[in-house]
């Protein structure tokens, strides 16, 4: 379908802020050329120099350099965890979530929130848990899979056609496959004040208003096409102008979000000849999504690999527009596959030292140097025990660190020596997240035995 966004379309309305978190106004002073002598600034300090920000602090946590948080909070083997601002730790495990919040020694579970009420299946909302993200205090987000669509066109009420929609027949309108937009997609969920987790809302405010704003994730440009369905990644950016905001990689792209609003979506793609002599898009699974050491956004699904600079405003996401988004890179890597043959990547990170890295499922790891926007290449980095990779986390010592399936954890340091890292307690790792918000920082690995925590890097 066109990717160029519908004219005309306008942004909904702010989210209003939760109860008790309004902003409020200083107080007036009655003279303000009257100043208590104590209260001018220091000598020393220029009055218009910018607020530094906050003190960062080693935050709630053991600052021991290694900690099996399984072992020592009792969390089990769970799929996935996150933190939120208020460092509380989420964990997803099937149909059920915990919360591990500082100060307690074992995580308070929920079961069957959101779309994992009615149980996963076909018929189901979901056919599955897959990822959490950490969002505000308090605040987590949950990605859930289902099967894809044949036709991602869905007819709304007035059963008007793509992509003039001016014919109404509601004759063509389906109520049954209309339920199909609130199936997959993402959670907003809230911890409670005694532990436990609610549902916030199913994700379904589009920034750009184009239809219904209550069905789930659809495209932001038309909202008739029901294409991210599945939740595969999500990345929140913890440090610059985008602090806050969270991207998840999909079925078919990468959706942008602020709090709970969405723009769905961007995504590098490749096309397909057809015998007809037309062509088919081919987007690709977003497994592979991290965040470069500028804010840039870094893409790699099943065939290619993409970088693009978010735009100012979250309704712009969406438009392929240099002006907005520049797009950086949409390309495949010829050293690894052909075009048409898949390379599987599984993570993508850029190191302090400005280095991009790609990880593949089946053909290892690999260092991506860009050449233009429509071409990249790739050297292959050498001694791992495997090419079964499976996460990538780039610290701010200007190490990599490389999850394998099979052989545990490793590290790439700032001088490129390669080695296994020891005392993480099992050797498939799931993922990795990274917390450069306190210090020293934590380096969350998660491995099929349970959560250990890394700090240091």
């Amino acid at each position: 379908m066109d990717e160029n966004p519908h004219v005309g379309e306008q942004p909904p309305p702010a989210e209003p802020p939760p109860p008790g978190t309004e902003p409020t106004s200083p107080p007036v002073d009655p003279n303000p050329g009257d100043k208590d002598p104590g209260t001018d600034p220091d000598p020393g300090t220029d009055p218009g120099d910018p607020d530094p920000g906050p003190v960062v602090t080693a935050g709630p946590w053991p600052d021991e350099p290694l900690v099996n948080y399984s072992s020592r909070y009792e969390l089990g083997v769970v799929r996935a965890v996150a933190v939120d601002d208020a460092y509380n730790i989420w964990l997803l495990d099937g149909d059920r979530l915990g919360v591990l919040r500082p100060g307690e020694n074992t995580p308070r579970w929920t079961s069957g929130v959101g779309q994992a009420a009615p149980g996963f299946g076909s018929d189901k909302l979901a056919l599955g848990s897959t990822v959490i993200c950490g969002g505000s205090a308090g605040r987590a987000y949950v990605g859930y899979s289902t099967y894809e669509l044949d036709n991602a066109f869905i007819y709304s009420p007035d059963g008007s056609s793509f992509p003039g929609y001016e014919d109404p027949d509601p004759a063509r309108f389906d109520p049954v496959r209309y339920e199909e937009y609130k199936k997959g997609d993402l959670d907003v969920v809230r911890l409670q004040p005694d532990g436990s987790v609610a549902l916030e809302t199913h994700l379904g405010r589009s920034a750009r208003s184009n239809g219904p704003q209550d069905i789930g994730i659809r495209n932001t440009n038309d909202h008739h096409f029901d294409e991210d369905r599945s939740v595969l990644s999500c990345v929140k950016v913890m440090r610059g102008e985008h602090k806050g905001e969270l991207y998840i990689g999909t079925n078919h792209g990468v959706t942008r979000i602020q709090g709970l609003t969405y723009n769905s979506h961007r995504h590098p793609v490749w096309f397909k000849p057809r015998p007809d002599g037309g062509v088919t898009q081919m987007a690709g699974y977003t497994y592979a999504l991290g965040i470069a050491q500028n804010g840039d956004v870094l893409i790699g699904n099943e065939w290619n690999v993409g970088v693009v600079t978010p735009s100012k405003n979250l309704a712009d996401w969406d438009k392929v527009v240099d002006s907005l988004n520049p797009e950086k890179l949409n390309s495949f890597i010829p050293e690894v596959n052909s075009q048409e043959e898949m390379d599987s990547w599984r993570a993508i990170q850029q190191t302090t030292g400005g280095s991009y890295y790609l990880a593949s499922e089946r053909f290892g790891l690999w260092r991506m140097d860009i050449s233009r926007r429509s071409e990249a290449h790739g050297v292959k980095v050498k001694g791992l025990p495997t090419d079964s990779l499976h996460a990538l986390a780039a610290t701010d010592d200007g190490s990599l660190f490389i999850g394998t399936a099979g052989f545990g954890l490793w590290r790439l340091d700032a001088q490129l020596r390669l080695t296994h890292v020891e005392g993480v307690d099992g050797v498939v790792v799931r993922q990795l997240l990274y917390d450069p918000t306190v210090t020293p920082a934590m380096l969350y690995v998660l491995t099929n035995k349970g959560l250990t925590v890394i700090r240091g890097h």
